[in-house]
């Protein structure tokens, strides 16, 4: 097979056999294809989409380039599940999520990312934690699920190197936005986790992926068929992102939050997202029956302390402090600079351009501009005001928290001009506005 013939075939809009695509993957894990011909083949899908059955094909093959986890020898007591989200801004859902599940008897090895663009990543926030391991050995990462019911860490070179390589070259060709692309980057990494079921949380709204939730449907409908058609149990949720997830954005700050949310301090909206995924990640591990007792099991979890010791055993295991529950102000960054962002208006916050928000934390250090860059922990922004609420003018939207006077003037204007303030009384949709489960939506 000749591999320009195969983006040919693609580029014209036909259907690729199982050999093709193995053959695509095959030479794109062993780099006998070349970056060029890898980016037509992107480009040429981003136009043209892929099938299902093209989906699954790619997505397996993917999955097979590298290790495949197995937990069987370990003994667990319960089933391997995880979750994973397309991004959001203050979106730090994993951190009480896990701990939950794993305090409810599920076991949660959950590998997750580094922010990408303006959405903020899983891993960061945990680099903020002095000690913890986001890359820990093998023998670790199962100690660590075994012992504390839950590990959440970084993406090994192991697991699904194809599509690392894949995934680098559609970052630099404007091929990333493909839903057939986006789908198998996300569950080969899943399958090669050994999972026994997936919930996914995709996020639509100004500070998501998908800004619409056509979009949004339109890619949970894909990642729910070609999972369970590759064998992985999976539903979707999809939640708003139409403003900053929870009270707080930026990497020390959301673990601040994530730790007093699991000591009982939980902000509406983010425990709505939560306690649902909690109930579909139990359901669908057989764990409960229905949703109501997931959500049931989930609550009483949360509130009887069970939860926030899995997590304080979770960081322990990975090397961090054992009393960082107790004392986070000891551990957690401070910035060097914190004040006030003033409403400029009386009136009633009825929207938010949450990518405004995300990007400006970036701006602050709380993000990366390049690969390379250093990421100040410390910086964000605190106690965000939420759509619907009653401002008068002066009163803070949100704490600015900055290495310098500068930067904070600067994060400050762009947060000034993120939020829509008017004189019509709004009310805040439900976080959770569609379920998808197996081959049909509900």
């Amino acid at each position: 097979m000749l591999p320009q013939e195969i983006i040919r075939k693609k580029r014209d809009g036909q259907t690729l056999s199982d050999r093709e695509i193995s053959f695509m993957v095959r030479g794109l894990h062993d780099e006998t294809i070349t970056e060029g011909q890898i980016a037509a083949f992107a480009m040429a899908v981003f136009f043209q989409g892929m099938t299902m059955d093209e989906r699954i094909a790619l997505t397996r093959e993917m999955t097979h380039s590298g290790d495949i986890l197995e937990w069987q020898s370990l003994n667990l007591a319960g089933p391997v599940l995880d979750k994973h989200s397309t991004g959001g801004v203050g979106d730090k859902v994993s951190l009480m999520l896990a701990p939950i599940v794993a305090a409810c008897g599920g076991f949660v090895p959950m590998i997750s990312g580094r922010g990408l663009g303006h959405t903020g990543g899983t891993l960061d926030k945990l680099d903020a934690i002095p000690g913890y391991t986001t890359l820990p050995d093998n023998a670790l990462f199962r100690r660590t699920v075994k012992n504390a019911g839950c590990a959440i860490i970084g993406q090994t070179a192991q697991l699904a190197p194809a599509d690392k390589r894949f995934y680098s070259i559609r970052d630099v060709t404007a091929t990333v936005e493909s839903i057939p692309l986006i789908t198998a980057s996300i569950l080969s990494k899943k399958l090669a986790a050994g999972l026994d079921g997936l919930v996914m949380d995709v996020k639509t709204g100004s500070g998501a992926f998908a800004a619409d939730l056509s979009m949004a449907e339109e890619l949970a409908s894909s990642i729910v068929t070609v999972a369970n058609g590759a064998g992985l149990p999976t539903s979707a949720l999809i939640t708003d992102m139409n403003q900053v997830l929870g009270r707080h954005v930026g990497n020390a700050l959301e673990v601040n939050e994530s730790i007093g949310f699991l000591k009982g301090d939980c902000e509406p909206r983010l425990k709505q997202v939560v306690l649902a995924l909690a109930a579909e990640m139990l359901q669908l591990g057989g764990i409960v029956e229905t949703i109501e007792q997931g959500t049931e099991m989930a609550v009483t979890k949360l509130e009887n302390g069970e939860a926030h010791e899995r997590f304080a055993k979770m960081v322990v295991e990975l090397g961090g402090p054992g009393d960082i529950l107790d004392r986070p102000d000891h551990y957690l960054s401070r910035a060097s600079y914190i004040q006030p962002c003033l409403a400029l208006r009386d009136g009633v916050i009825s929207a938010v351009d949450t990518r405004a928000v995300g990007v400006a934390v970036i701006g602050l250090g709380g993000g990366r501009q390049r690969a390379a860059d250093k990421i100040n922990y410390s910086v964000g922004f605190s106690d965000v005001a939420p759509i619907g609420q009653t401002v008068v003018k002066g009163q803070p939207l949100a704490m600015i928290h900055a290495s310098d006077q500068a930067s904070a003037d600067r994060a400050g204007a762009e947060l000034t001009d993120a939020f829509v303030i008017s004189e019509t009384a709004v009310t805040n949709e439900h976080m959770v506005l569609k379920n998808f489960r197996g081959s049909s939506s509900a």
